[in-house]
C-alpha cells in the first residue's frame, strides 16, 4: 500500500527544557537539542515510514543546506523524496522551538518554499496510483486551492484513492479558505482550534458535523489532553487520550494522522484507525520532536494493550 503526503515540509530545531529566553548574550544549559523533518507532510511521512507504510512525499524545499538535511533525514527514514521540488529563490521552511517543561511549544518560523507549491508541482498520475493521498497543510500551500488541483483530486478519488487532510496553522483566514478542499476529502483531521475557526462554532462536536456536511465521510477533531472525537453519518464517538508523561507536543497531530492512515491501509474501520492514531500521538509526545520514540507499529500498538 502506497501513501503520498503532499504539502508542508519543515526543518525543526528543538531544545528542552526552556523556561525563558536568556538576556543579552547569556547561555543556558539544556538537556537536549534535535533537528527533525517536520510539517504536516514531511512529519507525517516520516511517521508513516516508521510505522511500516510505503510513502512518497511531495512539496517544495529550498536548494540550500536545510533542504539537503531534509532530503537526507527523510531518505534515511525510508521516505521516497524524489517528488520534492528544489527552489533556488526560496529557503527551506524552518522552525526553532524552545520546548517548555510542561511540553508547550512556542515557535519562531520561516514559511519559505512551502508557500510556492503549485498544481504544476504535483504528479497527477501518482495521486491516482496511490492508495491514500494525505494533504498536509493546504492552508499554507494555498496555491493548491485551484480548480486544476481539485480536478486532480477528483480523478484520484474516482480511481479509488482515499484522500485525507490535516492543517498546519490556526490562523482563521487561512484555515477558513480550506473548506474549498473538503468536497474532495474523505477524512479530515483538524485540531479543535482549527475546527472552531473554520465553522464559527463554539463546540467541537457541532464543528465536526458542520465540516462533515461539506463532504468528508468522517471528521476527526483532536482535542489535546482530552483525546479526540470522530464525527460520521452515524453520530459522534469520543476517544480518550492515553495517560502518558508528556515531554513535547510537537508533531502529535502529524503522528495522529500517520497512525490513522496506517490503520486505514491495514483495513481498519474508522474508530479502530483512530485508536491507532491515538497510540501514535501518545508515543511521539513522550520525547522531543515530531518523530520522537516512534520506532515501529507493534511497539506503538502495545500502548493500547497497556
Amino acid at each position: 500500500m502506497t501513501v503520498v503526503t503532499l504539502g508542508v515540509h519543515i526543518v525543526d530545531v528543538l531544545t528542552r527544557p526552556v523556561e525563558s529566553i536568556p538576556a543579552g548574550q547569556d547561555t543556558v544549559l539544556v538537556d537536549q537539542i534535535r533537528l527533525t523533518a517536520a510539517g504536516s507532510a514531511a512529519g507525517t511521512a516520516v511517521d508513516l515510514a516508521r510505522l511500516g507504510v510505503e510513502v512518497i512525499s511531495l512539496g517544495a524545499i529550498g536548494d540550500d543546506e536545510l533542504g539537503d538535511f531534509l532530503v537526507a533525514v527523510m531518505t534515511r527514514h525510508g521516505v521516497d523524496v524524489s517528488g520534492l521540488v528544489r527552489r533556488s529563490t526560496d529557503q527551506t521552511s524552518a522552525s526553532i522551538l524552545p520546548i517548555r517543561p510542561d511540553g508547550g511549544r512556542p515557535s519562531f518560523h520561516v514559511p519559505g518554499a512551502n508557500l510556492t507549491v503549485v498544481p504544476a508541482d504535483v504528479d497527477e498520475d501518482l495521486l491516482a496510483r496511490a492508495d491514500v493521498v494525505h494533504l498536509g497543510g493546504p492552508d499554507v500551500t494555498f496555491a493548491l486551492n485551484d480548480p486544476a488541483f481539485f480536478a486532480m483530486l477528483a480523478a484520484a478519488r474516482a480511481a479509488g484513492t482515499i484522500v485525507t487532510m490535516d492543517l498546519l496553522s490556526n490562523m482563521p483566514d487561512l484555515v477558513q479558505a480550506t473548506t474549498a478542499f473538503l468536497p474532495y476529502v474523505d477524512y479530515f483531521l483538524p485540531n479543535e482550534e482549527q475546527a472552531l475557526a473554520m465553522t464559527g462554532e463554539t463546540d467541537p462536536e457541532r464543528a465536526a458535523h458542520a465540516l462533515r456536511a461539506y463532504g468528508p465521510k468522517a471528521v476527526l477533531v483532536t482535542l489535546g489532553a482530552e483525546g479526540s472525537l470522530i464525527a460520521t453519518e452515524q453520530g459522534t464517538v469520543a476517544l480518550a487520550a492515553l495517560k502518558i508523561d508528556v515531554v513535547d507536543t510537537t508533531g502529535c497531530g502529524d503522528a495522529y494522522c500517520a497512525g490513522f492512515i496506517t490503520g486505514l491501509v491495514h483495513g481498519k474501520e474508522v474508530a479502530e484507525a483512530a485508536r491507532w492514531a491515538t497510540a501514535a500521538a501518545a508515543t511521539v509526545a513522550q520525547g522531543l520532536g515530531s518523530d520522537a520514540c516512534l520506532t515501529d507499529l507493534e511497539t506503538t500498538l502495545a500502548l493500547l494493550r497497556a
